[in-house]
């Protein structure tokens, strides 16, 4: 072999061996993201009520309790992704779908990995890197863009005090709801 081959070859050799590596860790990334997504999804647990709340509750992005107030803690429940009415809001049903969207296409992404053993691997890689853009586009739009526009308390609530905490103005739409 010429030097000019046997230097092509090593390199070759250097550049497969590197696009494996971060292969694997953009999977474990990955992997690591999708937890971190389906955690989010299901948590009801984004804001809760600490010692200077009225009464005690906390919502998340579709579940929400309430509490009477009392020394108690007793709780009372609604919400389920199942029923979309049972979502309080536009705003949070949005801020819903675009949370959903992105844990399906990052699960998505997850099981295209197995096309490694199939397809060209920068097909494979493009097919997950727009998957995962469109995945991290979809979470911006949920969270960042939609969520906060829920967050309007006075006018759900009926009052012009900023800061009114969105469960006060659920558990106000639960009472007179048929």
């Amino acid at each position: 072999m010429l030097p000019s081959q046997e230097a092509s070859k090593l390199y070759h050799d250097n550049y497969v061996r590197n696009s494996r590596a971060i292969g694997v860790l953009w999977a474990i990334f990955t992997i690591c993201f999708a937890i971190i997504n389906v955690v989010v999804f299901i948590q009801p647990y984004w804001v809760g009520d600490s010692v200077n709340t009225p009464k005690p509750g906390y919502f998340g992005l579709f579940h929400y309790c309430v509490g009477s107030g009392l020394a108690g803690r007793e709780l009372s429940c609604r919400g389920s992704f199942t029923d979309f009415s049972t979502i309080p809001s536009g705003a949070f049903q949005a801020a819903a779908f675009f949370v959903l969207l992105s844990m399906v296409l990052t699960l998505g992404c997850i099981t295209c990995f197995a096309l490694f053993f199939f397809c060209n691997t920068a097909t494979v890689y493009k097919i997950c890197a727009w998957m995962q853009l469109l995945a991290e586009g979809s979470l911006v739009m949920g969270k960042a863009r939609v969520a906060p526009r829920s967050w309007d308390g006075s006018k759900r609530c009926g009052a012009t005090i900023p800061g009114i905490s969105p469960i006060a103005s659920w558990d106000t739409q639960a009472r007179h709801s048929p």
